[in-house]
């Protein structure tokens, strides 16, 4: 299993990366001046769409490019790296993922569409923390279709959303195995309300209120009450898209804190030369190398159907999440006090960072899933 880039995977990069450098730090700016129904920049989604990005997991029978998550990683890696607000992890990752256990139908009335640019948001947490089997929205049966009563948190671009993905609990207590349905919802939609607000990091998070909404049978993912399948599926995908942008964070920081090293003076000395600043310097350098390695690596097993990728997935996500961390704290104390300061994106990357590896399970979330899944 080669642990680097294809020549095509390497062009895909080639082609995002000047995109999305154009504005750097800037989108992430702009956009926290902005409401907090307003969480993607309109124009670089547009672009993406022109160069068919959001359809690169959608397989080529409905409009898409058809490759996997090692591609799609690529462009992770480099939202992060840039800070740039964008639905790709929840609509080109997330619901594509959820929607290839959807029957025929369903896929092509949404893969056609979110390949397009259709924009999608994942409502699967109900808590303060990520227990995405934790579930007790309850979606009651009736003649034609369900009434869903409960609660999503931390719903990510729910405001700008057409799609909504949503587990519901069919039967059973809240942290049963069974009595799970994933759901295809359009949206907006009578019966939800969406109360969105702006994160530390500038990015746009909701809660998701469904007060007896009416859902159609035809919107089910899969089978009713069959739902654990699919969405383990989904997590695992977004998973990895969000360690892939974690190891983009942690580079962009590292690279920041290197070149002011390289500019600081201080006791008549560029600070870089200090060997303690250089070990520093050296360790973040190796710990997000192995990170972005064990990314790869999963990303592999993914797109195999390798059994083993759950496992490697939660040994990215930890990793990455680990890494990330270290390089944002560490660029911050190598900028000194001004790295708290908006006046050095350091400070940016950081609060990315903690919003980041919240999502879809923190560092310690999946270290305690590696031990779970080798049996302890």
């Amino acid at each position: 299993m080669p642990l680097f880039h294809t020549d095509e995977q390497t062009m895909i990069k080639e082609m995002v990366a000047p995109l999305l450098a154009e504005q750097g730090s800037g989108a992430i700016r702009a956009q926290r001046d902005l409401g907090p129904e307003t969480a993607y920049s309109s124009g670089q989604w547009r672009q993406f769409v022109e160069m068919q990005l959001p359809g690169l997991l959608v397989s080529s029978a409905h409009g898409g490019g058809g490759l996997g998550h090692v591609e799609a990683g690529i462009v992770m890696e480099e939202i992060g790296r840039t800070l740039s607000p964008s639905p790709f992890l929840a609509s080109a990752i997330g619901a594509v993922t959820a929607l290839g256990f959807a029957n025929d139908a369903l896929q092509a009335r949404w893969l056609p569409a979110l390949a397009g640019g259709a924009i999608a948001a994942l409502a699967i947490d109900e808590g303060l923390k990520h227990r995405p089997g934790h579930v007790a929205l309850s979606a009651r049966a009736e003649k034609g279709g369900f009434r869903l009563n409960g609660v999503k948190r931390s719903v990510v671009g729910a405001s700008e959303a057409e799609l909504l993905i949503v587990n519901a609990r069919i039967s059973g207590a809240v942290d049963d195995e069974s009595g799970l349905t994933l759901f295809a919802l359009s949206f907006p939609r009578e019966g939800v309300r969406v109360e969105s607000q702006r994160l530390i990091d500038g990015s746009v998070a909701a809660m998701v209120r469904f007060d007896d909404a009416l859902v159609e049978e035809t919107a089910v993912i899969g089978e009713t009450g069959q739902g654990r399948a699919p969405l383990s599926a989904m997590v695992d995908a977004v998973r990895i898209g969000a360690a892939a942008e974690l190891v983009g964070v942690a580079s962009a920081a590292a690279a920041l804190a290197l070149a002011y090293l390289k500019q600081r003076s201080q006791f008549g000395r560029l600070i870089g030369q200090f060997q303690a600043l250089q070990h520093r310097a050296a360790m973040v350098y190796v710990e997000i190398e192995i990170a972005r390695a064990a990314v790869l690596k999963a990303q592999h097993l993914l797109d195999a159907g390798d059994p083993a990728a759950p496992l490697m997935i939660a040994v990215a996500k930890s990793k990455a999440g680990a890494a990330s961390r270290r390089a944002v704290q560490e660029g911050v104390q190598m900028h000194g006090g001004m790295g708290m300061t908006d006046e050095h994106d350091v400070g940016l990357y950081m609060k990315r960072d903690r919003v980041l590896d919240e999502m879809f399970g923190d560092a310690g979330f999946h270290a305690d899933r590696v031990a779970q899944l080798n049996g302890y």
